[in-house]
């Protein structure tokens, strides 16, 4: 590799890594071994392969020599030939280990990704609804590629690098000195002029690479909020087309300057590394030739120590830089272990049950509950600030004790921010309670097994979420091994059945980005089969009504009908026309059950439920309900 190629990988690695100036964590190293220790044999195969690379690269030039010596010395022409077919020897063993070497390193680095990822996928799946709340999406993404490419680097690359070009040095030098220490000494006096610059221009486009991503991040971000469909609406309604632009505009040409810049600096320093080469190499040859001459030294080892400059000074420059790339790569490490040393607040317990077997009851048993502490679920770097909060919130549930019966309905009503999709978050145990507890058919949600708790429980919210996939794959995430006939037979008592007959690929047609290729009824109706195709025993719908049309809400209305029969229901209302029904009406109001009952029994008692009711429907006070009851 020549002085430049060297220099221009060195600099490529500088940009790449973080300016960091802290020590080496003993803890993130052992750790680290940790991950590398199934590798460990294809790890030590790489590195003798990197090392015997090192010596077939400083053999080369050294057989070079002893060839130009057989020429000048006038040796038979089968000696001269068979130097050349060393060299040619050589030239293939290099190629094939090299090929080697980079066969282990791609095994080694992809593998390494590969537990990675799915340590830190596998660990953020475990994460409570809190942690998703609270992060940012950008940052968390930002771990599983970005920080889990720039761990990867260390042994793909670094460790290899220092390895290899330690050996290298350490013949070439050897090598060198035995051929000629006055050659030597004299090369290594422009080593300063050398690698001191490619230190500097290094560092100096690594800031400049950090300042154009941060810029280009900022635009991605820009862009993938703009182009959403709900952020595509907002602007089309309050924003500013010009502003919008200008702004834009505004980090693209701050990226254009950069990159004028990174060029010129570039065409720059390789012209100065193309002067520093000549001006090494006419230095060794004239001071070789000199001695030479005065016959001190051979014509071939002239050559051999210009052939092996190359080898010098390319070691020379990439340990420079070793201790930028490996801090790189060990806060690449750091900030991955980071995310996995956060433990989830919600644990499965070794002995965790299962749900009894029938129709189930839920219980709300003297629940006290407060959302914990952003630092008990988050992390600072993955909110974007600079410390988190240690406090916890207040109580929002206080003492709520309530039972549903097996296949009864039960409606919470109250006002927004009482408490009502807190409880069905603990139902579903997003979260756990603080005193108290919740139960199915008796057992404490917390000693279920997550697996028991997904089957048995069921949620429909506000806005029925669809990932950006096909209708089928959308429905099968309740059931994977649904067959055909059970994914129309649960769009059929979704109502859903003619809508997705109607489209042209029909089960596989793709619903866009949140679904949001069908309208609000469309999604809740296939949110609603998805439900039905779960067969869960216990069902909580949180507002599944709360946006749509009165056409729409009639649809979803004769699909909730048919998903709630047989099953026990935990319905949150706004709308008191919806829950009129319910076996059991519960009012919420700040984190406390202040009134239970039937709609005529809570209409007669003229208390909180009734002021909702009178308030929704405008019935003054005196006049006639709805139920034919006077207030």
């Amino acid at each position: 590799m020549s002085m430049e190629m060297t220099a221009w990988h060195a600099l490529y690695h500088t940009t790449q890594a973080p300016e960091e100036r802290r020590p080496l964590s003993l803890a993130t190293l052992r750790r680290i071994g940790g991950f590398a220790r199934p590798h460990a044999a294809l790890l030590g195969s790489f590195l003798v392969c990197s090392v015997l690379g090192s010596v077939l690269a400083v053999a080369t030039p050294v057989v070079a020599g002893q060839a130009v010596d057989g020429i000048v010395g006038g040796a038979p022409i089968g000696v001269v030939g068979g130097w050349a077919l060393l060299i040619a020897g050589i030239a293939l063993a290099e190629a094939g280990v090299g090929l080697v070497a980079r066969w282990l390193s791609a095994r080694i680095g992809e593998g390494l990704i590969l537990r990675l990822r799915t340590a830190v996928f596998d660990h953020v799946q475990r994460m409570p609804i809190a942690f998703f709340t609270r992060t940012h999406t950008g940052a968390l993404v930002s771990r599983l590629n970005n920080d889990v490419i720039g761990a990867q680097r260390a042994f793909s690359d670094t460790l290899s690098g220092v390895v290899g070009n330690v050996v290298t040095l350490a013949l070439t030098l050897v090598v060198m000195v035995g051929l000629s220490w006055q050659v030597t000494v004299a090369a290594l006096v422009l080593l300063p002029v050398f690698v001191l610059p490619a230190r500097r221009v290094g560092f100096r486009l690594a800031r400049l690479e950090r300042e154009a991503a941060e810029h280009n991040s900022a635009m991605s971000t820009r862009m993938a909020e703009r182009f959403s469909a709900p952020g595509a609406a907002l602007v089309k309604l309050f924003g500013d087309p010009g502003r919008e632009s200008a702004e834009f505009a505004a980090r693209a040409t701050r990226v254009h300057d950069i990159g004028v810049r990174q060029a010129m600096l570039e065409h720059v320093f390789f012209t100065a590394l193309t002067l520093v080469s000549a001006l090494a190499l006419a230095l060794v040859y004239g001071l070789g030739g000199f001695f030479a001459l005065r016959g001190h030294l051979d014509a071939g080892a002239v050559v051999a120590l210009a052939l092996l400059l190359t080898r010098l000074y390319a070691p020379l420059t990439a340990l420079a830089h070793a201790r930028v790339e490996m801090m790189g790569a060990l806060v690449s490490f750091e900030r991955v272990f980071e995310v996995l040393d956060l433990e989830p607040l919600i644990q499965e317990r070794a002995a965790a049950r299962t749900v009894p077997e029938g129709p189930v009851s839920v219980e709300f048993d003297r629940v006290r509950f407060a959302y914990p502490a952003p630092d008990e679920v988050s992390l600072a770097s993955l909110e974007e600030v600079a410390q988190l909060e240690a406090r916890g919130g207040a109580d929002v549930l206080h003492g709520v004790s309530f039972r549903v019966e097996p296949g009864q309905l039960v409606a919470l009503v109250g006002s927004s921010g009482a408490g009502k999709s807190t409880i069905a978050h603990l139902l579903a145990r997003f979260y756990d309670v603080d005193e108290g507890a919740v139960r199915l058919s008796g057992v404490d949600v917390r000693d279920l097994s997550f697996a028991s708790l997904r089957a048995t429980v069921g949620m429909v919210p506000q806005d029925g979420h669809l990932f950006h996939d096909t209708i089928r794959a959308n429905l099968l995430l309740a059931r994977p091994q649904a067959s055909e006939e059970e994914l129309w037979e649960a769009l059929r008592r979704a109502r859903a059945a003619d809508l997705v007959a109607a489209l042209p690929d029909g089960l596989d047609t793709v619903v866009g980005e949140r679904g949001y290729r069908f309208s609000g009824g469309e999604r809740q109706r296939l949110a609603l089969a998805r439900l039905l195709l779960a067969r869960p025993r216990v069902v909580i719908l949180d507002e599944a009504t709360a946006h749509l049309d009165a056409d729409s809400e009639a649809q979803v209305q004769e699909a909730l009908a048919e998903a709630l029969a047989g099953r026990t229901a935990l319905v949150i209302a706004h709308r008191l026309a919806t829950v009129q029904t319910a076996d059991l009406i519960v009012v919420v109001e700040d984190g406390r059950i202040v009134e239970r009952g039937t709609h005529v029994e809570l209409l007669a008692a003229r208390g909180r439920y009734a002021q909702l009711y009178w308030t929704q429907f405008a019935q003054p006070a005196g006049g006639q309900a709805a139920d034919g009851s006077y207030a």
